[in-house]
């Protein structure tokens, strides 16, 4: 046995039973760092995109092992724009970092210029809505997305047994991807409305702890969404005139 058939069992061997169903370690693990990559995303870290690299890197298995090429295909592009997120955040916490300090520059000693109790320029991404502009270029392109990936699979039917919900989670969780490395509070409402067919599709496809691992982030989320919500209208009212400004 080789060293890759020995990890590709190992990793795919079943770690314990839930509902009946053998979960896999690939599923457990990687699951386990993608909640880890959402509650460092909630808390606006960098360390969010690390997570989710290999988070993706895990899950490949996990999906390639339950015969869902849309689940694959979604964790290699997990993986790409998680090294794009890591430069947009690495730069936006860079240019924050510069403006908060040009800023405190101009003004005198105690003025509370380093007090800022927003939350939403304190070295990190700063957090706003996207514009309607925005908005409307993430939704078409997600429901392009959706029918080209969906009438792929539909036509190679031997790349997933549930074609347009896979093609459905495989284009918004990169949607969601994308608008969290913009920093857009939309980012929450695109996994919610991935979470509600991502829980289902798992389940049928025995990954029993994705299925539970979805549950979860459906709290989190909502966690994360009123967090990013207030931090963002916090920003507005701070600074009326960047409401609606790219990142």
């Amino acid at each position: 046995m080789s060293a890759l058939e020995w990890l590709d069992g190992t990793l795919n061997g079943t770690a314990f039973e839930a509902f009946g169903q053998g979960v896999k370690w690939s599923d457990m693990v990687g699951n386990v760092m993608g909640l880890t990559a959402l509650a460092l995303g909630w808390r606006r870290s960098i360390w969010t995109w690390p997570a989710q690299f290999l988070a993706g890197l895990i899950l490949v298995a996990a999906y390639a092992s339950a015969q869902l090429s849309g689940g694959v295909g979604k964790q290699l592009l997990v993986i790409g724009v998680a090294v794009w997120g890591w430069r947009q955040w690495q730069r936006g916490a860079s240019a924050t970092a510069a403006d908060d300090g040009s800023a405190a520059a101009g003004r005198p000693s105690g003025d509370g210029a380093g007090d800022r109790t927003d939350g939403s320029a304190d070295g990190r991404i700063t957090v706003r809505f996207a514009t309607w502009r925005e908005r409307g270029l993430l939704l078409a392109g997600t429901a392009a997305g959706t029918l080209a990936v969906g009438g792929l699979f539909t036509l190679y039917p031997q790349l997933s047994w549930s074609p347009w919900a896979d093609a459905y989670i495989f284009v918004g969780t990169l949607a969601a991807m994308v608008a969290q490395a913009r920093g857009w509070v939309e980012f929450w409402f695109a996994w919610l409305l991935v979470d509600l067919v991502g829980v289902p599709l798992a389940f049928g496809s025995g990954l029993a702890f994705s299925g539970l691992v979805y549950v979860i982030y459906f709290v989190l989320v909502l966690w994360g969404l009123r967090d990013w919500w207030l931090r963002s209208r916090a920003k507005a009212a701070n600074d009326p005139a960047l409401e609606g400004a790219p990142a």
